[in-house]
């Protein structure tokens, strides 16, 4: 008996909010608006959107580790711009992801898809054993960028060291809003869905335009200087089984293939030196382990006066300013929003306590974030004091991002293709390429 005069309240209080909030009723001219993100998909779709990344990601392997072909790697790019840029939309998308897990993480109510969490762990599990494949030609926003690259200029080391900063900022700024549940950043600022999807905002579709007009001599600008998945990318490549590697036999060290890579990926080798000259540079490196606790407090305490400021990127914190702004003469008339919260009856001060728990949590979130910063320019600072050893010319582990341009360019490498094209013609050519 108990339930059912449960249920009948509960139909009691549905049919109380339907008068209350009737339907909107639209004259007959209405159009209704153009979505901006495109539409759920059926969940088979969704793992077929899995296996053409699993399989894209393999073919990727294939042809950096194995056939070493640009070519092919070009091809895949098209391809992967094609399918998981036009195509799909830009979504699902690997670098959007990292804000869905952030969420899942703090928010254990969230039902995170599982086409998500395989876009978000599949490259890092191929990026951990092959490098960045993912980067060299599956990634969409990365094809567009290096298809434009037509006239690469260099940048100076120092340069390229300090606009990589932004990228890890812009990492732990999505994490955190992400994580507070107040916006999904990197989808929303991001440069080039607006092309995928052919509509968009004017100001975002002006910045991918001009990070392509700066692509066509800045080598993959986004993917080196914002990417927040190239972080992890980049950490996690340092950690790989197998790296690309220039050339397939010794290095005669005659530099085309620094010259040719656009990116500033390729380490010169430093040199024969005294073995003593290998140890740490000590008089850089203890001032700089001094300076980490300082510079992670410092940075802590510089982004935490900025929580407030971030904190009104939240609903309730924003809607909780206007009120008071009503409340107070500040502001003419009212919003939808606050209009709305009005009627609801709800008290004010309730509103405005919520929002005041919002803002603390993200001053300790500043905190947090700022820690992080802190952590990554300390850490920077003493990699420049340790040493580091090359005989040969290496593609950096951590930067490399595959595409595969340095094998069309090493001189070791074309003649290993010249020997292998002869190979079934020539006598003792098997001799000749295992030598």
């Amino acid at each position: 008996m108990t339930e059912f005069a449960s249920v009948l309240q509960r139909v009691a209080l549905i049919a109380s909010d339907i008068q209350r909030f009737p339907p909107p009723d639209f004259e007959s001219d209405y159009t209704m608006p153009l979505p901006a993100t495109p539409a759920p998909r059926a969940p088979w779709l969704g793992g077929v959107d899995v296996i053409v990344l699993f399989a894209a990601l393999s073919v990727g392997v294939y042809l950096v580790h194995k056939k070493r072909s640009r070519l092919s790697v070009f091809l895949l790019m098209v391809f992967s711009l094609i399918y998981f840029g036009f195509y799909r939309l830009g979504c699902v998308c690997a670098i959007g992801s990292i804000q869905n897990v952030s969420l899942a993480i703090a928010n254990p109510s969230y039902a995170i898809p599982l086409t998500v969490v395989a876009f978000f762990l599949l490259p890092l599990v191929f990026t951990l054993f092959f490098g960045r494949v993912f980067c060299a030609g599956v990634c969409p926003l990365g094809a567009m960028q290096d298809l434009m690259l037509i006239k690469p200029i260099s940048i100076p080391v120092w340069l390229q060291q300090a606009l990589g900063l932004l990228a890890y900022l812009y990492l732990g700024a999505a994490v955190l809003f992400a994580a507070m549940g107040s916006a999904f950043i990197i989808c929303e600022y991001d440069p080039f869905v607006a092309f995928f999807r052919l509509n968009g905002n004017p100001n975002i579709i002006i910045l991918g335009v001009s990070l392509l007009i700066i692509g066509l001599f800045v080598g993959r600008p986004y993917c080196r200087f914002l990417c927040p998945y190239g972080v992890i990318l980049h950490h996690f490549s340092r950690l790989s089984h197998w790296r690309v590697t220039i050339t397939p036999q010794d290095c005669h060290q005659c530099q085309i293939c620094e010259e040719a890579c656009p990116f500033g990926a390729i380490l010169p080798p430093t040199g024969e030196q005294n073995g003593q000259h290998w140890a740490p540079d000590k008089k850089r490196l203890i001032p700089a382990l001094i300076l980490t606790p300082i510079l992670i407090a410092f940075c802590g305490w510089v982004f935490s006066m900025a929580g407030s400021s971030f904190s009104k990127m939240d609903y309730t914190v924003h809607l909780a300013e206007r009120i008071v702004l009503e409340d107070t003469g500040q502001a003419d008339g009212t919003t939808d929003a606050s209009k709305a919260f009005r009627d609801s009856g709800q008290p004010g001060e309730t509103l405005i306590q919520d929002a005041q728990n919002i803002m603390d949590r993200y001053v300790m979130a500043g905190w947090i974030l700022g820690a992080f910063f802190g952590l990554v320019l300390s850490g920077k600072m003493i990699r420049l004091c340790l040493p580091d050893r090359r005989d040969d010319y290496e593609a950096d582990r951590g930067d490399c991002l595959a595409c595969a341009r340095c094998f069309s360019y090493c001189p070791q490498e074309l003649k290993r293709r010249r020997i292998s094209r002869t190979a079934p013609v020539t006598a003792g050519s098997e001799a000749a390429v295992e030598s």
